[in-house]
Formats: structure tokens, sequence, C-alpha cells
């Protein structure tokens, strides 16, 4: 960090040659600096200080103030030669004639604090939490977490609102953009010093609350009332204006009103969606250009972008999800639990509550994550803690796939689920190898036994193994996987673990296709309601047997598969190239010869596809299409090298062969994850003219929203470019960015939505998917 310009200093920073970066050098201040010779000139080599040319320190006053860039950089020495002028370290620095220092250095830190710190230590990065620490009685150091703090405040900013209100304590800390900050004090006067001074007490538009630390929430505002009033007509979570009580509040909180009632919610809430839609394509409508008919018209449908039809009820209402993660932290009364957190990190939560009384979790996830915290409270191994970033156990991911509608009769708790696959998260680093492998032999004993000890006996088919040391529990797709042996209470093994070149699976059906899915692959968590969510796109999309579909972001290839005997052929596309395997293993279990799967991202590949089926065949003296086919022959390999040895690259020759086919329908199902479609890929789809019909499911309407910005406003008659009023895009909403980067988009025919149906996937949530129609 340079210095700044209120300092009245030239820069602190300092380039690989030793020259100060400021253009404005003082030169009776700085040391005269030394011309290359004529043989450094010839040869390009980069200049360094003579040897023997130390300064006088005092001809320079700024000798040793500031510390050298890069020393910073390298953490060695640097290349300046000993008449560097720039320190090497804490010990070098020396303070400035104004009696300031370097704002690098840590005594600047510690200057403006006002509190002694330890030279290299970075408040922001240490542990908000020490368990091992003692006090002065010889018990566990006092630790108290301070809810509702303003986000902008960083550590420092935290600790000196506490010193001007005169509280004491052994340390406090804070990160920037979290509303909690946590406190250590020497003994527990200091505690309840500092509880009765900041409880209750307002800070910016907020009141402070003192809670204890792991928990995230004090015990009486866990137990307060809540009020159990109906959410407001936008559907939006923060109308439900109660606390997270329990897990049930805090993963359903619509649990509480009847069915009906929740589907109303949903619709409000997505009518409130296209509203938003409405204004913000009037707002990206350029000057002097007609706004497009559907705006005009919304005005006959309240304001909508389209109609919305209505919010297709879910076929099961309870125990739908067929995959189910839980976290595995401590409970209120810090024991190990497997369940959902009670709040969100951000906020200060991280208690763990059960999941016992959660109506979307099936009873085969409650008995098996029972099965496992049973485990875990006598083992050796300690569970993942948010606030020091360590421990082992992290998470717990039940799945379950169902069998065939005419499979017999099964006696165990749900018939139609034939097997279930058990995906446990850990951060083995730091831990010992014979101790990890000591545990998991003793939790796939338990995993057996209880399974078999259940009435009626719980399916088992795979205990898997996860590694991930990331922060967040959410583990890269390609994470390393193993599985475990399975043995039966006698001490028989039932399964062997699979060897590298394979995952193991499970397996589930739509519309009576097979599919096989992996432990990180996407499978939608309510099969049935997905069921008819597919049949629904299928029937807008006006498929027929001269129909090209693309089904972008296609997972195991559900969509596509399902759709595949209504089409001419399929080509799907997604990233994770673990789901391309599946959807290339399903597309063959199930006898589906029309579908092609491209392993990369939507982005990358979408444009050379779009040309390779769109584009009119070029005469021979023009550029072929073989250039887009060499773009997409290493992605397609990548995909089929995860796939058995035995498996073809593609399902069929059909389907290679079917490229050189032009189709007279092209029509586009997409299904992105909750961060919407990449503006490259809105781009392609938008700049093919070709392409007529877009089928767009979200779970997420915001990200909806500002995809169809894009693809439904009109362009500027001249494409904007080189805008520099773009400083303040990280503050701006989805919508606003959609609005920015219409005016960059290509002169072309904008979709418009045509109608809009809800399906709820997700009942007793906040959250629904809603599928669009778009044409043009």
């Amino acid at each position: 960090m340079a210095a700044s310009p209120s300092d009245g200093y030239p820069t602190a920073d300092a380039g690989m040659d030793g020259q100060d970066s400021s253009a404005q050098r003082d030169s009776t201040c700085e040391p005269p600096i030394p011309q290359p010779s004529s043989d450094e000139a010839v040869s390009g080599e980069k200049r360094k200080r003579e040897d023997g040319g130390d300064v006088d320190p005092s001809v320079n006053p700024l000798w040793k103030t500031s510390l050298c860039s890069y020393f910073r950089r390298s953490g060695g020495s640097c290349s300046h030669g000993s008449s560097c002028r720039y320190a090497h370290g804490e010990e070098e620095l020396r303070q400035r004639p104004d009696g300031s220092w370097d704002p690098t250095s840590e005594r600047r830190k510690e200057a403006s604090s006002g509190k002694k710190r330890e030279v290299g230590v970075d408040d922001e990065d240490e542990d908000e939490d020490d368990d091992d620490e003692e006090d002065r009685d010889g018990g566990i150091t006092p630790k108290k977490c301070v809810l509702n703090l303003p986000g902008c405040w960083t550590g420092e900013m935290f600790r000196k609102f506490l010193d001007e209100k005169g509280i004491a304590y052994k340390s406090a800390k804070k990160r920037k953009n979290i509303h909690v900050g946590f406190l250590k004090f020497e003994n527990k006067e200091q505690l309840e010093h500092a509880v009765q001074e900041l409880d209750g007490k307002p800070v910016g538009s907020c009141n402070m609350e003192v809670a204890d630390v792991g928990h995230g929430m004090s015990m009486k505002k866990l137990k307060r009332e809540g009020e159990t009033s109906a959410p407001g007509a936008n559907g939006d979570a923060s109308a439900l204006g109660f606390q997270a009580k329990s897990a049930r509040d805090a993963v359903t909180p619509y649990a509480e009103f009847p069915y009906s009632d929740q589907l109303q919610f949903k619709k409000n809430a997505l009518e409130k969606i296209l509203k938003k839609l409405t204004r913000n394509a009037r707002k990206v409508c350029p000057p002097g250009v007609l706004l497009p008919q559907w705006i005009m018209k919304s005005n006959e449908i309240g304001g909508l972008a389209c109609k919305l039809e209505r919010v297709v009820a879910s076929p099961l209402e309870n125990g739908y999800r067929n995959k189910c993660e839980f976290t595995i932290g401590l409970s209120l009364d810090g024991k190990p639990t497997i369940g959902f957190t009670l709040g969100s990190f951000k906020d200060g939560v991280t208690a763990v509550a059960e999941p016992v009384d959660c109506p979307n979790v099936s009873s085969i996830a409650v008995k098996y994550a029972s099965i496992f915290q049973e485990f875990l409270q006598q083992s050796s191994l300690p569970v993942w803690c948010r606030h020091k970033n360590s421990g082992f156990w992290r998470q717990f991911t039940v799945r379950e796939g169902r069998r065939p509608q005419n499979a017999p009769d099964v006696d165990n708790v749900h018939p139609e689920i034939g097997e279930v696959m058990l995906i446990v998260q850990v951060c083995s680093l730091g831990h010992d190898n014979a101790v990890i492998a000591s545990e998991f032999e003793r939790m796939a004993r338990a995993f057996s036994s209880g399974a078999a000890g259940s009435s009626p006996v719980l399916p088992l088919t795979h205990v898997v193994i996860q590694e991930h040391q990331g922060i967040s529990n959410v583990a890269p797709s390609d994470s390393s996987l193993r599985s475990i042996p399975i043995q039966k209470p006698d001490g028989g093994p039932v399964t062997e673990p699979f060897n590298e070149t394979e995952e193991p699976r499970i397996h589930d059906y739509i519309n009576n296709l097979k599919f096989s899915i992996s432990p990180t692959a996407f499978f939608q968590v309510n099969t049935l309601a997905a069921e008819k969510l597919y049949a629904l796109a299928g029937d807008w999309a006006g498929l027929d047997a001269d129909t090209l579909l693309f089904d972008v972001c296609c997972g195991t290839g559900t969509i596509g598969l399902t759709l595949a005997h209504r089409v001419g052929m399929v080509v799907g596309i997604e990233m994770n190239a673990s789901a391309v395997s599946d959807a290339h293993r399903n597309a063959e279990i199930n006898g589906i010869n029309n579908c092609r799967f491209i392993c990369g991202k939507a982005e990358d590949v979408m444009g050379s596809l779009l040309k390779e089926y769109l584009d009119v065949p070029q005469k021979q003296d023009e550029p072929s299409a073989e250039s887009s086919d060499k773009e997409l022959t290493s992605i397609e390999k990548k995909g089929s090298e995860e796939q058995e040895s035995g498996n073809q690259e593609n399902p069929s020759s059909e389907a290679e062969g079917a490229s050189c086919r032009q189709f007279k329908n092209v029509v586009a199902i997409v299904d992105p994850p909750r961060g919407g479609l990449h503006p490259t890929v809105i781009k392609a789809l938008r700049t093919h003219s070709r392409l007529r019909k877009l089928v767009y499911i979200s779970c997420n309407p915001d990200t909806l929203t500002a995809n169809s910005i894009e693809l439904c406003s009109n362009c500027p008659e001249k494409e904007e470019k080189g805008k520099k009023d773009n400083r303040n895009w990280r503050n701006m909403s989805s919508a606003g960015l959609a609005r920015r980067r219409v005016k960059s988009m290509p002169k072309s025919e904008p979709f418009r939505p045509v109608k809009a149906m809800g399906f709820d996937l997700f009942p007793h949530t906040i959250h629904c998917e809603m599928v669009m129609l778009m044409e043009r």
C-alpha cells in the first residue's frame, strides 16, 4: 500500500529496479540515482546500484521509513544492493520525520488502534475463537459475540468503538461485511460490564445483542415467541416476521401455513418478478425507439411481462427431497449435531439443529442423520468449526434413488426407494491417517448396523468419502472421492470400494427412463414434480421429429433424454465432467441414439455449436465449420474419458452424422444454476436468428429477470463500446447490470415473453421454479 497523498511524502512502493514509482521526485530529499553504463544499456540488463554507493542517511530524511515493495512481494532480500533506502522488515523500519509510520507497517496499525499488537499478525485473519485459552482463574477465557453491528465496520473500527465506550477486553475482532464481532475478556467482570454496556444498545439503525460464541444467537432471542402472521403479497421470506427457533423454522418457514396458502404466496412472488421484468425492460429501451409490443400490452395484464398461468402443486408435499445435505456442527448445547444451521454465518449463526421436524426431509434421511450423529458423539475426531475453519467432520449427504413404477413392493420405510448413497465430507488436513482409517471403519459398521437394525430395514448402497479443505462446505465438482466397503453387522463385506476409474452410482426413474447418478451430479431433488416440469417444457417448445433441441446446462441429461423421443436430435451442454459421463451412460442404458453431450462451459462452446448446426453450409472456397468441430473435439474427448472403458464416445453414429443435417425447427431449453446464464451464452442465443423458441427453467427468479432483460429488450441502433462510467458495477443489481449489457448487444431481433408457469418443487420453503416461454 502506497503512502497517501495527504502524508506529504513520495509514494512508498518501489519497482523491481529500485526506482520510486512517483513521478514527482524531490531531488533535495532523494539520493542521487546512478546512471547505467553503456554496456548495461546495450545488453538491456536492469540497472543495479553501484557497489559502495551507500548514501548518507542524513541526506535523505525518508531513509528506511518505508518498506521495500519488492521485499514485501517476495518475502526475501531485494536486488537493490546495500544502498537500498527502503526497509527490509519491521526491525529496519524507522519513524518518519513528522513522527508518522509507513502505512503498510504493523507499527502504523498499532499506533492507530491504540492497542499493543504482535508484529506480523493480521487481526482480520485471526481465529475468532480459541477453546484452549484459559483465564486467570484457571477456567476458559470468557468469550462473547456482538450481533447487529454495521457491516462496513472493520476490526479496527470495532475496537475504536469499544474504547470510546470504555469497555475493557482482551481481544476484539470483526471482519468487514459481517454483522457480528467477537470479544475475549480477561475475566468475568469485564464480560459482565461489556454485556451491560452493549446488549440492547442502539448502533446505526439496529440494536446490538450479545450472544454466546458458536450459537450466533442469544438464548432469549431463540426462545422469543415468534409471530406467525402470513407473508405479504410479495411472498418475501422476511415478511414471515419470526426468528428461527428450530431447523423447521430455518429451512421450511412456510410449513406453518396450509399448502394452498403456500401456493398463493409463491404466485404473488412470481407476479412481482414479472412486473420487475417489465419495468426494467421499459427503462432499457433506447430513446426514439418504440417500446416492444409485449411491454405496451403489459398494462392489460396488471403490468406483468406475460401471463402467469398458475403454480403447479408438488405431487408430494412432505418428504419429497431425494437429496439432503446436512451440516455437521455444534448444537446450542455444544454437542456434535447433524442437521441445519439456524441462520447464516454472516449474521453470526453457527448452531446446528436436528432435522427431525423438517417436513421436506424424508424419513430415511432423518434416520441416517440420527445414526451418524450418534456415531459422531463418540468419535475421536472433531466436527468442523466455522469460527476457526478447522476440524474433520464437515457435511453429510443422503441421496436416494427410486424404484421403477412397476417394481414389486419392498418391506422398507419407503417401498419406492431402492438405493441410498451416503456421502461424508471431511477435511483430513492435520489428522493422523491411522486414526482416520480406524474412524472410517467404525463409521461403516455404524451405518450397516443402524440400517439393519431399523424396522423396516433401511436400504444402503454406497458410502462415499469426499475430501474438501475449503472454507465453505460447497466443494468443487472435481473434489477427491473414495468409497469405503460396507460391512454387515457380523463383519462380512457387502460392497467393495470402487476403483479410481469409476464412481459409485445410484439410479432413479423419470418417465420410466432409468438415470444413473454419481455423487456430485445434479439431479432434481423432487423427482415427481420434475416429471411434470419436463413434460410442460416439451409441450411449450412445440417439439416434433424435425426439431433440433439444445439442452443447455443439461446435468445428467434428464431433460434432453426425456424429450428425445419427440425430436430429431438433442445436443446437451454441461460443464461437470462427471455429469456428462452420467448423461452418456443414461443414453446408453435407455437405448437413446439421437443425443450428443458436450462437456464444457456453455459460454465456451455455445457459439461454436450454433455455428455448426444452424449456419447455412458454406461454399468450398469459404472457411468451413471444421474449426468449430476442432474446438469441440477436445471437449467431447474430455467428457468421454470420464466414461467407463466400454462406453462409446457418443451414444451412436446417428448422433455423429446428424451435425450435417439441417433441421426445420431449432429450440433451446435452458436450466441454469442459481447464477443464471453467462452473458456470452445469452449473446449467442440472441444473435442466431434461426433459434425462434427458448424455454427458460429458472430456480432463481432474480437471475431470470436479468437474463430476460437481455434476451427480450430492444437493442440500440448503434452498439455502445468502451464505456468509462462502469466503476460502480460491483454495487449494481443484477437487473442494472443487464440493462448495461443490453447497450452493447449486437443488433439482433429480441425474444418476447409469451407465458409463464410456476412449479412448486420445494413445498414449505420460499423457493419456487418458474418456466417461461420466449419466442420471436
